[in-house]
């Protein structure tokens, strides 16, 4: 392809409104342009790139046993209802009426379409199982869309789905999924880990998330160097420390101390002259009935709400507003302790190991010192309720767990028949006794893939494309004085190498080096080779990785064999 006739609108400057470094580069590169907030249209270098991570997820699809679908995007409001999700999902779903005035949305996802298009065919048991996936444009009504690609409205989705006969048969599905997962990013050349997380607003009960490891990602994940370990940090369990300690008759009396205007941790800890470690937090929050119920954890800990919420069987919580918190405990927030609490009280594990400690008073301005659970107070359920820090241990061997920030490009999850059975797809067993379907899901973000690359592979010059999924793995120089001599060498080695299946981006331009080089960088093919009039004249063009400071001199004559090679090496 010679870049004279390719539409490669590159820019100098950031746009105004980018974030991060691959909303920066897409657009500086000619890789796609803003139409609206959330929004992008894709030019042809993005597209090329989009179409090389789509043939490579499809390859692994296929391979796995998965069938491609196309299903509509625009979806009628009865399947949501039917499924119990049209109130629930919340303003991310685009709602509209048609001009008869029936209601629709434009999927954000696709359980309820593909599970109505299963239960209209599939009858017997020997119709099952059944994986089918798609690749299309999605949308979400993001109130704050940022960070290009990374935090669109509209992207570009693998959706599947799998069907079974038993929990078994769906769990060996979901563990072929999760298997086909690595090898995608394996071939997407992609530094990942694939996590334990939580299922979020598709549901179930076994998830993972797949995050491509980045110092911008959004997420923290967990990962255990000795035992393979690996979850967000969410859902990282945090190992017991043992059953409660129970105090004991030589235990102290709890006494109430004036703390005026102490609210924080820091504040109160400072005060009373004790560690963080000696001082128990009370989060007032808020069920899905508008119930308020207290998490304590110790002063240097946080709560992690994950982790509340799935305590109580995966309802929605919230914080107590501030005017909840002063008519349960009468006190201001600040002041909340659970010494005549009158709500559930949870307790995570680290607190059963201490005795003694502080909290708040439930009075203005009032803390209590020496309080000892079981003994002050009852708790109703101890559990594991807060976030993992860095220098804990792996909970499965004890090793020290490692952090690293990613970006979520996949997410898998076993469904169970949560849509199976508000949707009445069942089938005839064996027996011949009707039996809802088991279901997984399984999504891989297209669009966020391309950006989530960019951000692990880039420099100061532009992006640095793994190989598998650059818009072209060779980009040629030809430069200095253009002359006919100069013009057959670069077309004879451009078709030398495209006979070979390598992709060439010929740069052809009557254009100053510096520019070419400029663009090349920013564009960011992975190999780059320059041809100008002494290299024609020594029969050698220069040949250098993007991502590499050697240059490596080819006889002319046979470049065309031994760059193939390289490629050839660089793709596996």
């Amino acid at each position: 392809m010679r870049y004279a006739q390719l539409y490669v609108p590159t820019r100098r400057e950031d746009p105004a409104d980018a974030e991060v470094v691959s909303h920066k580069l897409l657009v500086r590169g000619g890789y796609m342009r803003m139409l609206a907030r959330g929004i992008y249209s894709f030019l042809p270098l993005g597209w090329r790139v989009l179409q090389k991570i789509e043939r490579i997820i499809r390859e692994e699809m296929n391979r796995a046993g998965a069938q491609e679908v196309l299903l509509p995007s625009v979806q009628p409001a009865e399947l949501w209802e039917e499924s119990g999700r049209w109130s629930f999902y919340g303003p991310e779903l685009l709602r509209f009426k048609d001009r008869k005035g029936a209601a629709f949305c434009y999927g954000p996802t696709h359980e309820e379409v593909i599970t109505d298009l299963v239960r209209g065919d599939v009858r017997s048991y020997k119709q099952l199982p059944l994986n089918l996936y798609q690749i299309q444009a999605k949308f979400r009504d993001e109130i704050r869309p940022r960070a290009g690609l990374m935090r669109g409205r509209e992207f570009i989705m693998k959706d599947g789905y799998s069907f079974d006969v038993s929990t078994e048969a769906a769990h060996a599905s979901y563990e072929q999924m999760r298997q086909a997962y690595c090898r995608t990013f394996d071939r997407l050349g992609l530094r990942y880990r694939a996590v334990e997380a939580d299922t979020g607003n598709i549901g179930g009960s076994l998830s993972h998330e797949f995050q491509v490891l980045a110092h911008s990602g959004e997420d923290w994940v967990t990962s255990c160097p000795s035992c393979g370990y690996a979850a967000n940090r969410e859902l990282t369990e945090v190992p017991s420390s043992g059953a409660p300690v129970s105090a004991g008759a030589e235990q102290a009396a709890s006494a109430s101390v004036e703390t005026p205007g102490q609210r924080t941790v820091e504040e109160v800890t400072a005060f009373l002259k004790v560690s963080a470690q000696g001082l128990v937090k009370t989060v007032i929050f808020c069920d899905e009935a508008d119930a308020p119920f207290a998490v304590l954890v110790r002063g240097d800990h946080e709560v992690n709400e994950v982790k509340v919420k799935n305590l109580l069987g995966g309802q929605a919580v919230r914080l107590a507003r501030d005017e909840e918190v002063e008519r349960l405990t009468g006190a201001p927030v600040g002041f909340a302790g659970p010494v005549g609490l009158a709500c559930p009280i949870y307790a995570d594990q680290a607190v059963g190991s201490i005795l003694g400690f502080v909290v708040g008073g439930n009075a203005k301005d009032v803390h209590l010192t020496g309080v000892c659970h079981g003994r002050d107070f009852a708790v109703t359920r101890w559990a594991d309720l807060r976030q993992v820090e860095e220098g804990d241990a792996c909970p499965r061997c004890g090793a020290t767990l490692e952090f690293y920030r990613g970006i979520e490009v996949g997410h898998i999850f076993y469904l169970g028949t949560k849509y199976s059975k508000a949707l009445g797809a069942s089938f005839l067993d064996e027996s011949g006794a009707s039996r809802a379907m088991e279901m997984g899901c399984y999504g891989m973000g297209v669009t966020r893939i391309m950006a989530a690359a960019i951000e692990q592979n880039h420099d100061d010059d532009g992006i640095v494309w793994p190989v598998p999924i650059a818009p072209f793995e060779v980009s040629l120089l030809t430069i200095g004085k253009v002359d006919d001599a100069l013009v057959e060498a670069g077309q004879a080695l451009h078709d030398g190498l495209v006979e070979r299946g390598v992709e060439v981006l010929w740069d052809d331009r009557e254009e100053r080096p510096a520019v070419k080089f400029k663009d090349t960088d920013l564009v960011g093919v992975p190999l780059r080779l320059t041809l100008g009039a002494r290299g024609l004249k020594e029969g050698k063009v220069e040949a250098k990785w993007r991502w590499s400071k050697d240059v490596e001199m080819i006889d002319l004559a046979s470049a065309p064999e031994v760059i193939a090679a390289m490629i050839l090496k660089a793709r596996s």
